[in-house]
């Protein structure tokens, strides 16, 4: 069992600015994991917020596990039933139609991490592994 510190960690500016970076989940993962050794106030506050608010189902899962653990009252997050981004299909639209007729999904990939990493970023950590698939199968739908 990992030993809890009770006191509020020294970087811990440093690690609210990077669990609420909009643009890496992987950035706000490792920030949660970290905080999760440190129970106090501001970091539990921290948690419940990225537990019920982060767009990637895997950092609300570690938030709540981290909360858990604190011995908090709280309730595991479902997965997100439709898109985790409001609009999802008019940003994709756009994107589309700043490419040329003859673009791939690859295009398509690159300039949607270009205009809207937060958006990219966002379905690359909910999806995983399937992730391009999914994209390539929303693109073909646009």
């Amino acid at each position: 069992m990992k030993k809890i510190e009770t006191a509020l960690p020294e970087q811990y500016e440093a690690l609210k600015k990077q669990a609420n970076y909009t643009s890496s989940w992987r950035e706000r993962l490792e920030a949660v994991n970290i905080l999760s050794d440190y129970k106090h106030d501001k970091v539990i506050d921290l948690l419940k917020n990225r537990m019920q608010h982060d767009t990637v189902h895997q950092v609300q899962l570690a938030a709540y596990e981290a909360l858990l653990a604190f011995g908090e009252d709280v309730e595991k997050p479902s997965l997100a039933r439709f898109d985790i981004i409001k609009n999802t299909d008019k940003i994709f639209l756009r994107v589309k139609k700043s490419l040329p007729k003859d673009h791939t999904v690859a295009d398509f990939a690159d300039k949607l991490k270009r205009m809207r990493v937060d958006v990219f970023d966002a379905y690359e950590g909910d999806k995983g592994v399937e992730f391009m698939s999914w994209l390539e199968e929303r693109w073909s739908k646009l």
